[in-house]
């Protein structure tokens, strides 16, 4: 019998087990989340006896006889302090980190009320956040260290709620109180646990799937195969992903579902999955995309291993070359990366109506997975009901189907409540990554470093199924010249299928790769005319009413110039520092439907705000609040923001490409103007009780390859120069960030965004891998090489708007791709000041972050 005390309240056990399965379990106390199941993210972290701790990894024993204490524990006037500091420093996005984040604080300053920033970095490096960057985390708990030592009272709720401001996000204290409800966190009755059998190989012929001994087990309902799949086949955009492999099949990689087991209890999932006996023939996988093309290589799908193949040309690139007076050329290769979201994928779906089903989920849209699911089960869409919990992080990795499905089909079978949940192991090995790219670009200037030509060849690894293979590559391509002032181009890319893991959306959706190529080249390109990296960039920086390589006019919003004449300074003071400047989309683009869609509705004397559009961490909901409030007059507590779904709130796309703020909050701003008529019709919101007012915004783009002389590929872009600085030891001091973002809706959220993206960016540089050797991944979250508090360096946010912002939104652009693309070229380039070397492959070689390997 083991007795411990959790928040001061006496427990007993006889059983051994993981204290956090007991903390969420037996006691409910869901703000202890699980991440990484192997002590590496901090999602879990408590108390004990005042002590933090990782309870994934502390046994029931080692708890015997000592006081645990969760974020539920913590008395309410000092969780009143951490609410408020977290809010107003913008410390929380996803939130799904900020309870451990809360702990490993308490930690600090139970001890320690006068916190250097360093001591604060120390405090939390235990905890890993993908969504901040950390400075604002270590913001909110110097903050906190203020009001504590100061007994200073924590002020009201904010009124005034409109655009250009600092504003508290809405979400922001569910968050950090751990109330809010992530997927994981739902328990229903009568609810059974469901998880798949994987592909033992990368590539294998399945001849037989044996259930009998498993059905046997006394703990097992049910295991479905693919015979038991209305239509067994899905995909975001092709369909050419198995919901399960079948007998007589042939697995595409690792990740491959080739059958689904259903229990009464969780713990005996793994053994219920050991006892179905498979009979797989192993196979030659082909892993390489160059070799995949190959007419002998082994088709991973019958019609060949060429997803697509992409071509922006414009003009004639050969000869512009040809009659350059400098040219490089060189080649560059880039790996897969995970997208180490904190949550790892959860869902939960349940019998809804006659034939119907109900999902809670955590993906990116709501409404994708309606039509996927619908597809799936052969029923009608409005059959699939889909609701959004709170979503843990994104960043690309959660469009494409994971558990949705598989939760949905044993549901729909059963009758029956069902949630599938993957472990960190399994995400790693199921999820798509960043596309792996190996790419050849030549650039060419003139004798004054003006550009005059490039040419490129792409090769984007896009694993076993297409995802979102197909657009990521052409982002690349319609990005990989650069936000530069010449058109004579040539740009080749090639998506290919190989037995490694799918790839997908990740932040950047392509152009971090062929950023990286272009402005490295440009580096050595200035190099060789005899002028500075920033002056080449300065030089052919392109400038309302120019034309983009892509043949798509410079709106009169674009401030690229505007970005690197804010860092000049700081750049030509440093011996070390490096520069990269980028643009990105705001929006799906070249000629995809693409609409924004609000309903406002008048319920009880406030305004609700009804969109789809999923938040992963970056806001949407404080943003159309904020857009709602500046087009109305209302105050910040007359509105609200409901959690995306299928019933009530209008399909808003999908959160990706960077679009959801200009599109979503573009609709949400007509839709505000109908209100605000209705308003001074009526003279207040208990006039309108039940009214509803609803707009959409739609915009319209070209084709790839459009035979227009001035093709519009995107309705916006958004432009960014970062510099990366080094000490004389290799090590980043400083990142200043220069974005011209349009109008800033919400400073904390904007800021944060750029700072999140810019440590992401450095773990890409120099520290994040994925490798897979012969299609098989090493699954470990703490061997992924993510960033923490103590290497992440000061970040310096400089906010560039333009004298003319768009006509929608208010003029915001997209923020939260761009921030990643030019922080790995930077901090390339920034080396090659150090020490010379042309470091053309990521992670970055021989550097502070990773020590060249001894020989021998």
């Amino acid at each position: 019998m083991y007795t411990f005390y959790v928040n001061g309240k006496e427990c007993r056990t006889e059983k051994e087990g993981r204290l956090l399965d007991y903390l969420r379990d037996e006691l409910g106390l869901t703000a202890v989340k699980e991440g990484c199941s192997e002590g590496a993210c901090g999602t879990c972290t408590v108390l004990v006896d005042g002590k933090k701790m990782k309870a994934c990894v502390v046994k029931l024993s080692k708890a015997d006889g000592r006081h645990v204490t969760t974020v539920e524990g913590i008395p309410e006037e000092e969780m009143k302090v951490y609410v408020h500091c977290f809010a107003e420093a913008g410390a929380v996005q996803c939130g799904f980190c900020i309870p451990g984040m809360i702990i490993s604080a308490k930690s600090l300053l139970d001890v320690n009320l006068n916190p250097s920033r360093q001591d604060v970095k120390k405090a939390i490096h235990g905890n890993i956040c993908r969504c901040t960057g950390y400075k604002k985390i270590e913001d909110a708990i110097l903050m906190a260290a203020d009001f504590f030592r100061e007994k200073r009272e924590v002020p009201g709720a904010e009124e005034d709620g409109g655009i250009t401001r600092r504003f508290k996000r809405v979400d922001a204290e569910e968050k950090v109180r751990g109330t809010g409800k992530y997927v994981d966190d739902i328990v229903l009755p009568d609810m059974a646990y469901a998880k798949a059998l994987r592909s033992p190989y990368p590539r294998c012929r399945i001849n037989g799937i044996h259930i009998e001994k498993a059905l046997a087990h006394p703990d097992c309902v049910a295991v479905y195969t693919a015979e038991d799949v209305p239509e067994n086949i899905c995909g975001h955009i092709k369909k050419d992903w198995d919901v399960m492999i079948p007998v007589g099949g042939i697995t595409r990689y690792v990740g491959d579902a080739l059958a689904l087991a259903v229990v009464n209890h969780k713990e005996n999932l793994d053994e219920v999955l050991s006892l179905i006996e498979l009979d797989a023939e192993e196979l030659q996988p082909v892993t390489d995309p160059r070799k995949a093309l190959e007419e002998d290589a082994p088709r991973v799908h019958e019609e060949g291993n060429l997803l697509a193949k992409k071509q922006c040309i414009r003009g004639d690139a050969d000869t512009a070359i040809k009659n350059s007076k400098y040219v490089v050329t060189r080649h560059y290769s880039l790996p897969f990366t995970d997208h180490a979201f904190m949550e790892p994928e959860c869902a939960i779906a349940f019998p809804e109506g006659e034939d119907g089903v109900h999902l809670y989920t955590s993906g990116q849209s709501v409404y994708d997975e309606q039509r996927e699911i619908s597809g799936i089960l052969q029923i009608p869409q409005e059959k699939v009901v889909v609701e959004s919990m709170l979503v843990g992080g994104g960043f690309g990795g959660k469009e494409d189907m994971s558990v949705q499905h598989h939760a949905a089909l044993c549901a729909w079978l059963l009758k029956r409540p069902v949630k599938v949940r993957f472990s960190r192991a399994e995400s790693l090995m199921c999820h798509v990554k960043r596309h792996a790219m190996e790419m050849d670009f030549t650039t060419a200037c003139d004798e004054n470093g003006y550009l005059t030509g490039m040419k490129a060849v792409l090769y984007a690894d896009t694993g076993a199924y297409a995802s979102l293979g197909s657009p990521v590559l052409e982002r690349a391509c319609t990005h990989a010249a650069g936000p530069y002032n010449y058109q004579d181009v040539e740009i080749i890319g090639y998506g290919v299928y190989t037995n490694n893991i799918p790839a997908g959306a990740y932040r950047g959706f392509g152009v971090t790769q062929s950023c990286f190529a272009t402005e490295f080249n440009l580096d050595l390109l200035a190099e060789q005319v005899g002028i500075t990296p920033w002056e080449i960039r300065y030089r052919n920086a392109i400038r309302p009413g120019q034309t983009l390589p892509n043949g798509q006019i410079a709106t009169p919003d674009c401030a690229l110039a505007q970005t690197l004449e804010a860092v000049k300074e700081v750049y030509d003071s440093h011996p070390y520092a490096g520069i990269a400047s980028c643009m990105k989309n705001s929006g799906i683009g070249v000629g995809n439907p693409d609409v924004g869609r609000c309903n406002l509705r008048i319920r009880d004397g406030k305004v609700q705000v009804l969109t789809s559009a999923a938040c992963m961490g970056q806001g949407v909901g404080t943003v159309a609040i904020q857009i709602v409030c500046e087009t109305t007059g209302l105050k910040a507590d007359q509105v609200t923001h409901k959690k995306a779904n299928t019933i009530d709130t209008p399909d808003s796309g999908t959160s990706t490409a960077s679009r959801q703020t200009l599109f979503t909050g573009e609709a949400t701003r007509r839709a505000a103007l109908q209100l605000k008529d209705a308003l001074q019709d009526k003279g207040s919101l208990e006039a309108l009780e039940g009214e509803e007012f609803y707009a959409e915004y739609t915009g319209e783009t070209d084709a790839m390859g459009s035979p227009k002389e001035h093709p519009v590929s995107h309705i916006a872009y958004g432009y960014a120069t970062q510099v990366v600085i080094l000490d004389e030891s290799g090590k980043v001091t400083e990142v200043v960030a220069a974005h011209d973002v349009g109008t800033v809706i919400n400073v904390q959220s904007c800021e944060g965004q750029v700072e999140g993206g810019v440590v992401m960016g450095l773990g890409y540089a120099f520290t994040e891998d994925f490798p897979m050797v012969d299609g098989r991944p090493v699954l470990s979250y703490g061997k992924l090489g993510l960033f923490r508090a103590t290497a992440a360096p000061d970040i310096k946010t400089i906010l560039v708007t333009s004298p003319e912002v768009l006509t929608e939104a208010y003029g915001a652009k997209g923020v939260g791709e761009i921030s990643t693309v030019p922080t790995a070229p930077a901090c390339a380039h920034a080396y090659y000041r150090l020490d010379g070397a042309e470091r053309r492959k990521l992670p970055l070689e021989n550097t502070f972050y990773r020590k060249e390997k001894k020989k021998g």
